[in-house]
């Protein structure tokens, strides 16, 4: 398997697994939360980019992301971030 894509897989992991820890839910939760609303669809395609910020700035990122399209997880405190979130 290409290294590109076990950097991938290794990074959806710790996605989900830092989502999980934050919103106080299951690692399985987390997954079918970010599944459902489209965000590691997200992490997939923009990848290259996403990998290169902070974890926190991330996690922001996706739980908006996730809200917008109606999910209700509003328990990842918010951080002080620079960039906006689309």
């Amino acid at each position: 398997m290409a290294t590109t894509v076990l950097n991938k897989i290794e990074y959806l992991i710790l996605i989900v697994a830092a989502f999980a820890d934050q919103s106080k839910i299951s690692e399985a939760e987390a997954y079918r939360y970010l599944s459902r609303y489209g965000a590691l669809t997200l992490c997939e395609k923009h990848y290259g980019i996403m990998h290169t910020l902070s974890l926190d700035e991330n996690l922001q990122t996706l739980q908006a992301y996730c809200q917008r399209k109606g999910g209700l997880y509003d328990t990842i405190p918010r951080f002080n971030c620079r960039h906006q979130v689309y």
